[in-house]
């Protein structure tokens, strides 16, 4: 079963709160409302993930709508599984990761850019690939 990770849910809350402001202060606009009860419902549980299993259609619907504004594939095109090794050191998925990628549902795929943004230490990850990227990123738009 795949689980959405609290940061993950945090930042689709934040992503809500902009696009679809409380128009009054008070109250949240429903994609939003539904995600902060999943949210509420972590904390009380005090855990840092829910199964997709126990997420409303509509938290689901607002998660997939954010997740949507989000590059899909970690790859940065300098792939070490396909010579043997265990993990990718551009991106930091498995092998078998990257061969079901396409196949992977999106809270899959969420679930393994937490690992490897956690893990931190892959090449995506490096001064040298942040500041490559942000060269051939155009101004004032958002660097994947």
């Amino acid at each position: 079963m795949s689980s959405i990770h609290i940061d993950d849910l945090e930042a689709a809350i934040n992503w809500w709160r902009k696009r679809a402001p409380s128009p009054d202060g008070v109250h949240l606009a429903a994609e939003t409302h539904a995600l902060a009860d999943l949210y509420g419902q972590l904390i009380a549980a005090r855990s840092t993930q829910v199964d997709e299993a126990d997420c409303s259609l509509e938290a689901l619907s607002a998660f997939e709508q954010w997740a949507a504004t989000l590059p899909d594939s970690p790859c940065i095109a300098i792939c070490s599984t396909s010579v043997g090794d265990e993990h990718c050191s551009g991106c930091g998925r498995s092998f078998d990761e990257v061969t079901r990628w396409t196949g992977m549902g999106l809270i899959e795929k969420r679930a393994v850019w937490h690992r490897i943004t956690q893990q931190g230490h892959w090449l995506r990850f490096t001064a040298k690939y942040r500041d490559r990227l942000i060269e051939k990123t155009a101004p004032g738009e958002a660097a994947a």
